[in-house]
């Protein structure tokens, strides 16, 4: 039997319609060049920037030399001023961002005994590293002065040595630190004895650099004394690693004060000591002051922009290339850089004599170097390169001794630096790496950039055990996509549905046997799909019970059809045709169930809901899953072993709260269409950052049309920069439902899921509830503490309304429920911003600012059509004031009046109207530019600079730039957008209907329409259910108490156009006697009845075979006690629902006085300020083309500040863009060289009956080995080859049947 299910079932219809299933929009080859070019200049500036700050800083120590020139010897402060400001601007500016987040954020004092010894080594370093580079160093030689600093390792190499002999463990770097150890003792030793025996004079000098390169050694001991803690058994070691973790802001603030202090006064003590004079500081030569203010100026940005792309690099996991390896050659060249131009002017020298005579170096310093003279007039390069070698003048290189004491000190100071270090080689780093997790210490250290790079890296103790190498692995995850449908047509159903099967493809189930591809990297999370279908029964007359209406049987004969795409792929053509395995189907509570098992082992779970067994719409779905998946899934099984008893009540609640910090929920809708690394870029920002709560990616509208070409651009500036910004300087406020992800924790947090399953009792909660549920949620999260974010690099697609209705209808619910739920959060200011750490209160004024430009918005759309009018027709301002207040006046005044349906149509015809009259007014502007020779008008400068800043946007968005010619299309629909859309949603915010897909069939088959039932036949029909429930001898279910609602769509003034299925109240009052009305509810029809709901399921198809199965007792009790409490049909009567009616009309009736009066207000106050426009006034000079005044133009007040408070928010936007798009590109790029990467596959085609067919001939065992081998390991990316190709990730558009490349 199985046999025969595997042959096609008809030879003669092999053809197959395959939809798109390839990611046609991830261009991955502009990807990869982009992250080679990303890491060639990330790597070039590391080395750059070192190179920079270390010369700048020893020509500065060059300059503090008592026998140079480039400075006289009186004004060597200067120089040593300079040093010291070097050594101090990192604990500057590590003071200020550490007295930021300690006033902005929380943080607790540490202890006494901490701040002792944290002050006591902190004290140490800064003393050290005064002494070392203030007063030794400036006596000692340009080699010297460049190796020395890689010996300040010294001790880190020793801590080394001790991390890993207190691991006990076979560690494979143990011999490196010893011998790095060792070579900087070595080189320490031919150091002393160098210049012991040049010249004893220099043994202080000789004695302060080791002991201040000793102290400064002291500076990354907390990278060890980690590591040392964890392995020990000292509990007041573990205690002061926890207190230092616990404030470090507070320890940060007391160690950069003393660094400052410490730093000023070795400075300070030592000028007089050394008989300088401060005084000179006030009167140096200009030339030597452009010369200092560049040395300095360049060593302190130079060091700054070293460590920020540093960082970078390391964020990008181009940890080897583009950090340890500039950072290792940066000292070398810089050596060169010294060097060369000093052997180049000793042999000029030699060439310049002629033969006359035989110079040796001695003798050339003593001609050359020692007798020029002090002037400056010459070159300034050549008196450096002097300096430079009159600091080597004390060796003789004609002496092999000396050159190979320098040489020597030199290497082993050099090698020490790379053996202490080498360990970098060989760290592991997560995709996105946290900044405090990836560098022990905030603080960089200026005059030693690349040291206090690589000492400051974080140190991990390697072991040689192969099976236990690597990267700690980040806790596995669970991901439970919920999908959901009401009216989805076959096209948009099976962009989810193929959607969900890449990701099983791309993470497949690893408890699968029929998946071979069973590797530790796709271990990571693993997931589950549900989609929640609501209303997908109907009633047929004539048969008896419910059965799926047209939509839901669409959904099954979409999964059957990718099923079978997905389980076939790349087959041969007369290779047995697989089939779709047995699936479960079960009757449930709330409808029924149907169960498939993905190829690779996954669950997809499709939940059918009947609305007369079970609470619909969307937010009630959402409320289903939740309490489902995160209460009974996830807590259930923690109560069952607490109950059971055993075990540890401390440890139990550990466990449940790991499991609820590590269970996100992936919200879609179901038309939703995305790539499984648009998945992964979501959970790589949940599992880095635990205090966020939910993050969204970047929703792109699809379809085709002006409505569509409309939204594509306001979606795409409202993603470039309001989400942006919201990101970057706060929170992002609405996270969307149709591509979100949810950690469960905090969605479990109080006051979230619990209050999000309330039942809307008044007006308001109508509008704030159930018109913008994913808003609400976002508003209940973020007043809760937790972080809402946004990741530009996850892309979704969902379709969009393409008709001017459907969009309006839509804009209808999310414009009051918008501003319902930011009103909410900006009346709970003071708790938000002490509960929530990214919300200020300067970002709520931000908030704030945008709610006022909103709800003024239609009276500044008439300001600028009245401006447009007075150009157009030359009348003066209040008459073209009047003139553009006059039609939108009397469309507020029809809307009160008219249906919704009349209104949207009178909307269509003057926003046409207003079309042309925008064109007119651009073209004006334009005009008026010309005219008058300036851009400096109010409307002038507004146009030029939103032209300018979405231009330059859209080339930091190089893949979307095509977005900018929908941009005409947004500027000519501003008044629909902004004026006529905002008064129709303020008017018709009583009406809370859905608006879209209310009566769009489904492909392929006209939907039953439902005839309306009278009195007599609702009651009979009633009694037939009711007989039916006693022939199946089904439990009854009966209700504690009837709970009333709103019946959301008879809240629409006027009746709308027929719904497919009836709306889940009684707006009718039916008389129904108690003792019927219990068993009112219907259940599901037994299997032995003629027309049951499942056999019709069963023979819908005959390419999937479905096996009836059972719920639990546990389960089907837990769906009971669900419904009762929180999702039992709301049935209201009409006097409910009038009183709620009634409620929301005076409620729409107060928002909108206070609203439109507002505007009124703004509109009467510009008529009186341009009424009296000789007193009133602000005068702003008029800048013509050629740059010259041009007399003076006239501006009220008001309008100006507004101008002014709105051009702030724009730039606060474009700034923000424009660092969000540096890290999001880190993030592509660091995720593009971790995510695993399949080879290409080696197919031939075969051809049969004239079509050309590929196939993949590569045997199952053969292909399992070169898919394993061949991916790139998640821990370790730097050991892949570069060559791979990228075009062939899992998240382009390669599929391939399980076990065979392609």
């Amino acid at each position: 039997m199985d046999e025969d299910r595997d042959l096609p079932k008809r030879p003669w219809d092999t053809c197959r319609e395959v939809p798109v299933i390839e990611d046609e929009h991830t261009p991955w080859k502009m990807i990869k060049l982009l992250k080679l070019i990303s890491l060639l200049v990330v790597g070039v500036l590391v080395f750059g920037l070192a190179i920079s700050s270390k010369t700048a800083f020893l020509l500065m120590i060059t300059y503090a030399n008592e026998d140079t020139k480039i400075l006289p010897a009186d004004q060597k402060p200067v120089a040593l001023l300079c040093i010291g400001c070097s050594l101090i601007a990192s604990s500057a500016l590590l003071l200020l961002k550490s007295f930021w987040k300690a006033c902005y954020k929380t943080s607790k004092p540490p202890r006494k005994t901490t701040i002792a010894l944290v002050l006591f080594f902190e004290f140490l370093v800064s003393l050290g590293a005064a002494v070392l580079t203030i007063v030794a160093m400036p006596h000692l030689d340009i080699v010297t002065n460049v190796t020395i600093l890689n010996s300040i390792g010294i001790l880190s190499a020793l801590l080394q040595v001790v991390a890993q002999c207190t691991a006990k463990e076979r560690n494979r770097h143990l011999l490196p630190s010893i011998t790095a150890f060792i070579l900087i003792l070595i080189g320490y030793v031919l150091f002393v004895v160098l210049y012991i025996m040049k010249d004893t004079k220099s043994a202080i000098w000789v004695g302060l650099a080791v002991g201040g390169s000793f102290l400064v050694s002291f500076n990354w001991w907390e990278n060890y004394f980690r590591q040392i803690s964890e392995k020990s058994k000292s509990n007041f070691l573990k205690n002061f690693c926890k207190d230092i973790k616990r404030s470090e802001n507070m320890l940060h603030i007391l160690s950069s004060m003393l660094r400052i202090g410490v730093t000023a006064s070795v400075l300070g003590a030592y000028v007089p000591l050394s008989k300088m004079d401060w005084e000179v500081v006030t009167s140096i030569p200009s030339r030597e002051t452009r010369i200092i203010v560049i040395t300095i100026g360049v060593q302190l940005v130079s060091s700054a922009l070293c460590h920020w792309f540093a960082v970078t690099a390391c964020k990008m996991h181009a940890l080897r290339r583009c950090f340890i390896l500039p950072l290792y050659l940066a000292s070398l060249a810089v050596m060169a850089l010294l060097i060369i131009p000093v052997i180049v002017y000793y042999q000029d020298y030699r060439t310049s004599l002629n033969g006359t005579a035989s110079v040796n170096f001695t003798g050339y310093c003593t001609e050359a170097v020692y007798a020029r003279n002090q002037s400056l007039n010459g070159s300034v390069f050549t008196h450096l390169v002097l300096d430079v070698t009159h600091t080597l003048c004390f060796l003789d290189m004609s002496n092999i001794t000396d050159i190979g004491l320098i040489s020597g000190l030199a290497v082993a100071w050099w090698l020490g630096l790379v053996l202490a270090t080498i360990h970098l080689w060989h760290l592991h780093l997560y995709r996105i790496q946290r900044t405090q997790d990836l560098f022990i210490r905030r603080l960089y250290e200026g005059a030693f950039i690349e040291q206090s790079l690589l000492f400051n890296t974080r140190f991990d103790i390697q072991i040689k055990d192969k099976s236990r190498r690597g990267l700690q692995e980040l806790e596995k995850t669970m991901v439970y996509l919920c999908a959901t449908m009401w009216h989805e047509n076959y096209d948009e159903m099976i962009k989810i549905i193929i959607s969900i099967f890449r990701l099983d493809k791309y993470r497949p189930n690893e408890n699968s046997d029929k998946d071979p591809k069973k590797d530790p990297k796709f271990n990571d999370f693993t997931f589950e799909a549900h989609i929640y279908f609501d209303d997908a029964f109907t009633t047929v007359p004539g048969r008896q019970g419910p059965e799926l209406n047209e939509y839901a049987k669409t959904l099954v004969e979409v999964l059957t059809e990718v099923y079978d795409i997905f389980m076939n792929i790349d087959e041969k053509f007369f290779k047995k045709q697989q089939q779709v395995p047995d699936q479960k189907i079960i009757r449930t509570p709330y409808g029924g169930r149907l169960v498939l098992t993905m190829p690779h082992g996954n669950n997809i779970v499709v939940h059918f809901k009947n609305k007369e067994l079970i609470r619909h719409k969307k937010r009630w779905s959402q409320v289903m899953y939740l309490f489902y998946l995160l209460g009974w899934k996830l807590m259930t099984k923690y109560y069952k072993r607490w109950q059971r008893g055993g075990e540890n009540e401390e440890n139990l609640q550990k466990e449940i709260e790991k499991e609820k910090h590590n269970t996100y929920i992936l919200a879609l809708d179901g038309d939703t269409d995305f790539q499984p690394a648009a998945v992964m870029l979501l959970i790589d920002r949940m599992k880095m950052y635990p205090h966020v709560g939910a993050a969204c990616g970047r929703i792109h509208p699809t379809g085709s049309g002006p409505a569509v070409w409309f939204q594509k651009f306001e979606y795409a500036i409202s993603h470039w920069l309001q989400k942006t910004a919201e990101h970057v300087i706060g929170c992002v406020l609405c996270s969307p439902g149709c591509f979100s992800l949810f950690r469960g924790a905090a969605l479990m947090d109080d006051n979230v899921m619990k209050r999000y399953s309330t039942k809307p009792t008044e007006a308001s909660h109508h509008i704030q509830y159930d018109q913008g549920e994913d808003r609400w949620l976002c508003t209940l999260l973020l007043k809760q503490g937790w972080r809402v974010e946004y990741v530009a690099a996850s892309d979704a697609y969902t379709n969009a309304p393409e008709d001017f209705k459907e969009l309006y209808n839509q804009r209808r619910r999310w414009g009051p429920s918008t501003m319902a739920n930011v009103v909410d959060l900006l009346g709970s200011t003071n708790t938000v911003a002490k509960k929530n750490r990214s919300m200020s209160k300067l970002y709520m004024f931000y908030q704030l600012f945008g709610m006022v430009s909103a709800i003024l918005a239609p009276a500044t759309i008439c300001l600028l059509i009245a401006g447009s009018l007075t150009l157009v027709f030359n009348v003066s301002s209040n008459v073209a004031l009047i003139m553009a207040v006059i039609p939108p006046t009397v469309y507020l005044g029809l809307c009160f009046r008219l249906k919704p349906d009349t209104q949207v149509t009178i909307a269509a015809i003057l926003s046409i109207l207003y079309a042309f009259l925008m064109l007119v007014v651009t073209m004006s502007i334009i005009a008026s530019m010309v005219k008058e020779q300036t851009i400096l008008t109010p409307s002038s400068l507004f146009v030029v600079a939103m032209a300018l800043m979405y231009i330059i946007t859209a080339m930091m968005h190089p893949l979307e730039f095509l977005l900018l010619f929908h941009g005409f299309l947004y500027i000519i629909c501003v008044p629909s957008a902004y004026l006529l859309l905002t008064i129709y949603s303020m008017v018709n915010m009583t009406n809370s209907s859905w608006g879209t897909r209310e009566t769009k069939p489904a492909t392929g088959a006209a939907p039953t329409t439902t005839q309306p039932q009278t009195t007599s036949q609702k009651a009979k029909s009633t009694f037939t259910r009711f007989l039916s429930w006693i022939k199946c001898c089904k439990k009854s279910r009966q209700g504690d108490s009837e709970e009333l609602n709103v019946n959301q769509e008879n809240q629409i003034p006027e009746p709308t156009q027929p719904e497919l299925q009836p709306q889940n109240t009684i707006v009718e009052d039916v008389h129904i006697p108690e003792e019927e009305e219990r068993f009112q509810q219907p259940s599901v029809d037994c299997p032995e009845e003629p027309h049951c709901w499942v056999r019709d399921l069963k023979s819908l198809s005959d390419d999937i075979h479905l096996q009836e199965d059972t719920l639990s007792q546990e389960e089907e009790i837990f769906f009971e006690e669900l419904q009762e409490k929180y999702l039992k049909p709301l049935v209201t009567d009409k006097e409910t629902q009038e009183k709620i009616a009634d409620d929301l009309r005076e409620l729409r009736n107060k928002i909108n006085f206070a609203f439109f009066i507002v505007n009124a207000l703004w509109l009467v106050a510009t008529f009186t300020l341009q009424f009296f426009g000789s007193t009133l006034t602000i005068k702003i000079p008029k800048i013509n083309l050629q740059l010259q005044n041009d007399g003076n133009i006239t501006v009220e007040p008001i309008g100006f500040m507004f101008i002014l408070g709105f051009a702030l928010s724009i730039l606060i936007q474009f700034l923000a863009m424009f660092y969000h798009r540096i890290y999001t590109l880190i993030h592509y790029v660091a995720f593009t060289d971790t995510e695993h990467k399949d080879p290409k596959p080696e197919s031939k085609d075969e051809y049969l009956a004239g079509k050309k067919l590929k196939s993949a001939s590569t045997s199952p065992s053969t292909s399992t080995s070169t898919s394993t081998s061949s991916l790139q390991d998640y821990s370790d990316p730097e050991d892949s080859d570069d060559d791979d190709d990228d075009d062939h990730f899992y998240t382009s558009a390669q599929y391939r049947q399980s076990g065979t490349p392609v």
